[in-house]
């Protein structure tokens, strides 16, 4: 339930942060000012007494966010993957969010197991593992399959974790209530909006039978990628509470020296994991939302393989057109063609001059092809983006929030393949490729051909519908004008400010 009574999640949120260290460690990685972090550790001291205590063998970020519950362990899952933002040393110590979070009983596993299938886990299992992994919101066992000896993964949701999740997803609305009434110039961010993508995204991660669908689809449209594969899918033995699939052999993303020692080319996979995320975004529409090493394994063979498809995007085909011609306009240094862009897409005002925005996205972009690989700094060129959709008006899309949080942590896990990655090296390939095939002569014969189709099928009620519609247009009052989305990669800014009642805590304090 929405409303007041969650200022005291909001309040323990503080005191959690304090009782266990951690404010002190994100003081210290924000560079915050001596003035804030008195003001803060003021705020909040008195209050310890009702923060959570958490696992005291784990450091003080992990034990905080372990402790206040899955939406903010996910945002520490993010977290992660970005040493480059939050150190390497703290996100080394994120990692443990990933998949080794304490399990529940393998008992209540099997239970819940034999609830949602109908079956008896020892008449259809030689072996049921403990768990293997445990993450926010489900575990992961080890199973043999009796009938045909075959080894799958079995998937189990952690017992009420509906209800703990929607816990943080109220306090999360009144934290965009709180800032969406008392600073109006985030209104244009539509902070209420963002949370409520990012219940709807939680929700459906929530029900296995989705992700089930998610991962036959995803199947589908990957089965030719070279270099990557992709578990199948047990349907028979899959349900709303579990999912079983085949088990996926390899070597965990982040254990990089394992993958060294097993000869696998890093720079290489650093490049692949980038071009598969950038392939299945552009080329299909839909691609895995959830990338982080902890979802990801290298098979004995070199192949990436992935799993855990309860976050799945999605993309139409014309978001695709004009992502795809932002990313090549910044390959290329065209700065007013991506500005040019921006504008026909509506993604900016047009009473904005579109020459004095393509020199705002030329200060963003110059400084990072003047660097080393090595230099460029994520975090820098996302608070050079914010600074400008600010000025220009522009608003968030939160369809596309998602896309953006994705892009950052695929940049990370190939990173810690190979911290001097260039990722706009790695990305020309795919991006020129799909403008090749989808911007072009033979690409607007298509858009023709469908259009074509579309009308034939509905032509015979043709004259009715434009009847209907110039009849609408004479009796209704003018539509205000259409709410406008914000430069593409900014919103990964707002993505992530919103998912975090920590950094959003922080915020309204400073």
């Amino acid at each position: 339930m929405r409303g007041p009574h969650n200022i005291l999640r909001l309040i323990r949120t503080g005191a959690t942060l304090e009782r266990t260290g951690a404010m002190k460690v994100i003081m210290d990685a924000a560079d915050a000012p001596k003035i804030t972090r008195v003001a803060i550790r003021t705020l909040v001291w008195p209050f310890q007494w009702v923060g959570l205590k958490g696992d005291t063998e784990l450091p003080p970020v992990t034990r905080a966010l372990q402790a206040l519950g899955p939406a903010y362990i996910k945002f520490g899952q993010i977290l992660s993957t970005r040493p480059d933002v939050v150190g390497t040393d703290l996100a080394a110590q994120l990692r443990v969010l990933q998949d080794k979070l304490p399990p529940f009983p393998v008992e209540v596993a099997k239970a819940e197991v034999e609830k949602e299938l109908g079956i008896r886990v020892d008449e259809v299992f030689d072996e049921f593992s403990e768990a293997v992994a445990a993450a926010s919101i489900a575990q992961v066992h080890k199973a043999r399959i009796r009938e045909s000896g075959e080894a799958v993964a079995v998937k189990v949701l952690r017992p009420g974790i509906e209800k703990a999740f929607q816990r943080d997803i109220d306090a999360f609305y009144l934290i965009a209530s709180v800032i969406d009434t008392f600073s109006p110039w985030s209104r244009r961010l539509r902070p209420l909006d963002v949370i409520e993508h990012f219940e709807g995204v939680v929700v459906s991660e929530l029900d296995l039978r989705l992700e089930s669908a998610s991962a036959s689809e995803f199947a589908a449209n990957t089965e030719n990628d070279a270099g990557f594969a992709l578990p199948r899918i047990r349907w028979g033995l899959s349900a709303r509470r579990v999912m079983t699939l085949d088990w996926a052999e390899g070597i965990n993303a982040a254990d990089v020296d394992d993958i060294a020692a097993a000869g696998h080319d890093l720079t290489e996979l650093s490049q692949r994991v980038l071009q598969l995320f950038l392939n299945h975004a552009l080329r299909d529409g839909f691609f895995h939302a959830d990338m982080h090493h902890g979802n990801l394994k290298i098979a004995a063979n070199g192949d990436i393989i992935a799993y855990d498809f309860g976050i799945m995007g999605h993309l139409d085909e014309y978001t695709r057109r004009v992502y795809a011609e932002i990313l090549f306009g910044f390959i290329r240094r065209d700065y007013n063609r991506v500005a040019e862009v921006h504008f026909e897409a509506g993604y900016v005002p047009a009473d904005r001059d579109v020459n004095e925005f393509a020199r705002a996205l030329r200060a963003v972009g110059e400084p990072i092809f003047g660097m080393n690989a090595e230099q460029i700094s994520m975090a820098r060129l996302l608070s050079y983006l914010f600074e400008v959709t600010e000025r220009f008006g522009m608003e968030t899309r939160t369809e596309l929030i998602l896309l953006q949080r994705t892009m950052v942590v695929v940049e990370g896990v190939a990173r810690t393949f190979d911290p001097q990655m260039n990722i706009w090296d790695a990305a020309k390939p795919v991006v020129e490729n799909y403008i090749k095939d989808s911007i072009g002569p033979r690409a607007m014969i298509d858009d023709l051909t469908k259009t074509a189709r579309v009308l034939a099928r509905f032509g015979p009620r043709l004259p009715a519908l434009a009847e209907a519609a110039l009849i609408r247009l004479g009796e209704e009052p003018p539509a205000p004008p259409r709410q406008r989305p914000y430069a593409a990669a900014a919103w990964v800014v707002v993505g992530a400010g919103m998912a975090s009642a920590v950094a959003v805590l922080i915020t309204l304090v400073n």
